[in-house]
């Protein structure tokens, strides 16, 4: 694999990803602001199923099997042959699609717009979340210290 077929595959599993951790209220809200959405044929319709979670103890232990989640998955093709695909955790078949239509316009010279109506507004919101988390877990934090008795 090349260093540029390496770099698309990161970006579109970051773009992916972030869809898939996205809220259906906010992806939904972006997806209604988008103003030319493209003609599409359903390659694999919107389906509910199940997946094994995998875990490690300590991240480096022995793999178990933590549960199933339910996932919802579908998959696209653009009237310009761009194939997209949606994967997210849940049973929302409007969010697995609105992921799957977004992935194959990320494929496309739509890209850029796409880039900045969706994907970059989903990223600003995931990270003031993560950092409204940190803030708040850092507010419990205790420091343990000795005082020094002064009896020697």
């Amino acid at each position: 694999m090349t260093d540029q077929q390496h770099s698309d595959t990161a970006a579109r599993q970051e773009w992916m990803g972030l869809m898939a951790r996205a809220p259906e209220p906010a992806i939904m809200e972006l997806w209604d602001a988008v103003a030319e959405r493209p003609v599409f044929d359903w390659l694999r319709k919107p389906e509910i199923g199940g997946v094994m979670v995998r875990g490690r103890t300590g991240a480096t232990g022995a793999p178990f099997n933590l549960g199933e989640v339910t996932v919802t998955r579908c998959s696209v093709v653009l009237q310009d042959g761009a194939v997209g695909h949606g994967y997210v955790q849940g049973r929302s078949k409007a969010k697995a699609e609105v992921a799957a239509v977004i992935d194959a316009m990320m494929q496309t010279p739509a890209a850029e717009v796409i880039r900045a109506t969706i994907i970059d507004p989903l990223k600003r919101r995931e990270q003031t979340a993560r950092t409204a988390r940190a803030a708040k877990a850092a507010a419990t934090k205790v420091e343990f210290f000795t005082m020094a008795r002064g009896e020697d």
